[in-house]
Parts: C-alpha cells; sequence; structure tokens
C-alpha cells in the first residue's frame, strides 16, 4: 500500500486494510505478521471510549517498548493483553499472558477469531487482577472471564465499530459478568 493512499485512509479503514495484509502474509506464508497487540490496543481504546479521533493522545508517549501501560483516557491507565488463535484447524486459546507489572489502572483482554474479529472484551482493574490472579501460575479465558464485560457496554448502546466491517458480539456463554473491583457477581 502507497504511504499517499495509507495517509487518506480514515481509521476504520487502515485498520481494515492491515488486518487483511496481515491475513493475507498468513495465508501465502504460514505465519502471520505480529500485529494483535496492536490491533488490540486501538480496539481497546475505542472500547473504553475513545474516538478515532482521540486515540493518537491516548498514546501519546508511548511506544512498542514503554512500561506499565499503553494507552490513558479520562485519567487512568490502560494495559491491553490480547489473544487470537492460528490459524491452523481446531485451534484454541488455552493460555493468556498474565501481566508483569501494575504500573496502570485497568486492564483490558481481547479476544479475536483467527480474522481479527473481536469475540470477546473483559476489564478489571488493577488490585482485583491482582488478587484474583496472584496465586495462579497460568491464566486461561475462563479466569478473564470473571472480569467485567465491555462488548455491548458503549455509551450508545451498541459495540462500537472496530473497523471490521461488522459490530462485535460477546460470548454468551461465558461466565457471569461481575462488577470491576467487587468480590460477588
Amino acid at each position: 500500500m502507497d504511504a499517499t493512499v495509507a495517509a487518506s485512509l480514515g481509521a476504520a479503514d487502515l485498520r481494515a486494510g492491515l488486518v487483511a495484509l496481515v491475513l493475507e502474509w498468513e495465508r501465502r506464508y504460514g505465519v502471520a505478521p505480529s500485529v494483535t497487540a496492536a490491533v488490540a490496543e486501538y480496539d481497546a481504546a475505542l472500547l473504553v471510549g475513545h474516538t478515532p479521533e482521540t486515540i493518537s493522545l491516548g498514546f501519546a508517549g508511548q511506544s512498542a517498548v514503554s512500561r506499565g501501560c499503553d494507552f490513558r483516557h479520562e485519567g487512568l491507565r490502560y494495559q491491553v493483553k490480547a489473544n487470537r488463535p492460528s490459524g491452523r484447524r481446531g485451534s484454541r486459546v488455552t493460555l493468556v499472558a498474565k501481566a508483569s507489572n501494575f504500573e496502570w489502572d485497568r486492564l483490558v483482554w481481547l479476544l479475536y477469531d483467527r480474522e481479527f474479529r473481536l469475540l470477546e472484551a473483559w476489564e478489571w482493574e488493577a488490585a482485583a487482577y491482582r488478587e484474583a490472579f496472584e496465586q495462579i501460575p497460568r491464566l486461561r479465558p475462563p479466569n478473564m472471564r470473571r472480569g467485567r464485560q465491555l462488548l455491548g457496554a458503549s455509551a450508545s448502546g451498541g459495540s462500537p465499530d472496530l473497523g471490521n466491517g461488522q459490530d462485535a458480539e460477546p460470548n454468551t456463554a461465558a461466565a457471569p459478568t461481575r462488577h470491576i473491583g467487587s468480590g460477588s457477581s
């Protein structure tokens, strides 16, 4: 894609173009380039209330090696974790990366299908996350589903447009949602 063309794209079209390139690369060469974190940070920012126009402000001062948070919104620091199954038949997500530091206020975990369509989004406050997972050596998707579900929770009442041409649908078979930081369902 020509740089001039890329510069003229809106945020949703840029995300869609990136995902299309990654999926085509994976189809041709067997392994997708590592873009899940970048796509997830963008999607998480939209889910917590950023707009495509304000995301760059939330990412100000961040880089690929910044410690702690991935972006900021309304005074809160957000850490993002995401999973996407490989393109192999029957591939499923079974492990979730554990936060290695607590220099954030909220953690957002996203689960994608193999084509980067958002399936699930869960949010945790730092103290609740630490309390729930400090003694658990390996996190799995069911662990993360004990957080606050974000899909369908936007101010407009629907899921944000995540640039994939459709709204994401939450996993309705997930465990009951609990409020961030609360100890009960």
